[in-house]
């Protein structure tokens, strides 16, 4: 019988990341507590990750007014993604399908249905791959 592999990053395939804002906040958060972004970073950091992701913080993604914000990437072939109005409390669990979805493709690309709900509405940005030396422009 095949190995089921739709959980694991495709051989070959670069590691992916989740950059979390940990200097986010949210609109009625205590200005003087822990930052909502740093929490988010500790309970991806206390979860079981799926296999080929990591997770990193940075001081700031500049997308102050959808925190907690954070990057899903992996390599120089696949699309990412900049995710906003996120919650420590609620969406961890969200984040861990989603990012063993994306691991699971080599393009990045995760069908629309296939994404957890907290990717599907709360989609800032999609980044195309960076091209590589030598490629051509596209001239569409």
């Amino acid at each position: 019988m095949a190995k089921d592999t739709a959980e694991q990053p495709p051989k070959g395939s670069p590691e992916v990341t989740l950059t979390i804002c940990t200097t986010c906040k949210r609109e009625g958060v205590d200005p003087e507590a822990t930052r909502p972004g740093t929490l988010l970073l500790q309970a991806l950091r206390a979860a079981d990750l799926p296999d080929g992701v990591s997770v990193r913080g940075v001081e700031c993604l500049s997308a102050c007014k959808r925190g907690c914000s954070m990057v899903l990437s992996g390599g120089t072939e696949r699309w990412s993604y900049i995710y906003g109005d996120l919650d420590p409390d609620q969406h961890v669990e969200e984040i861990l399908q989603g990012a063993a979805a994306y691991a699971a493709t080599d393009d990045g690309l995760v069908p629309w249905r296939a994404r957890p709900q907290v990717f599907r509405k709360q989609s800032i940005a999609r980044i195309p791959p960076a091209p590589q030396p030598g490629d051509s422009p596209s001239e569409e």
